[in-house]
């Protein structure tokens, strides 16, 4: 049990710092200008912190879990990524089946940002729990 928390934290960190990054920069420069209207000047906090407790511990159960069962970072990566494509293109492919302006690009740079990003929290995550629970 005390992995399945130390992968949390990690994960987490790892995601939020990285997606708080990307956030930030792609905001303005990229989503601002195609979505103007649609957006928030800034972000309600409470589905936010709602978003990241759940997609982390789906992160955890889905990916890092299966690596914990094989003991191979690869299928943190493998099954990170497709847990990132999932999700992101559930949110992102709802959005432009029922939205009137949602913009293509954007659905394409979610879908690949999901996926790295999930993919890379999946995989630190693993690497950094293998790393703490090997040694003590």
């Amino acid at each position: 049990m005390k992995s399945y928390g130390l992968a949390y934290m990690a994960t987490g960190l790892v995601f939020l710092v990285i997606d708080a990054i990307w956030l930030t920069v792609a905001a303005q420069r990229f989503y601002r200008p195609l979505m103007g209207e649609m957006l928030l000047e800034g972000f309600r906090l409470i589905p936010a912190i709602l978003f990241y407790v759940i997609y982390i511990g789906g992160i955890v159960v889905f990916a890092i879990a299966p690596a914990f069962a094989t003991g191979r970072w690869s299928t943190a990566t493998v099954y990170g990524a497709m847990l990132g494509l999932f999700a992101y293109a559930t949110y992102d492919l709802t959005n432009q089946a029922t939205l009137r302006n949602w913009p293509v690009i954007v659905t394409i740079v979610d879908l690949s940002w999901g996926t790295f990003l999930t993919a890379l929290a999946a995989t630190t995550g693993f690497l950094i729990t293998r790393a703490f629970t090997s040694a003590s």
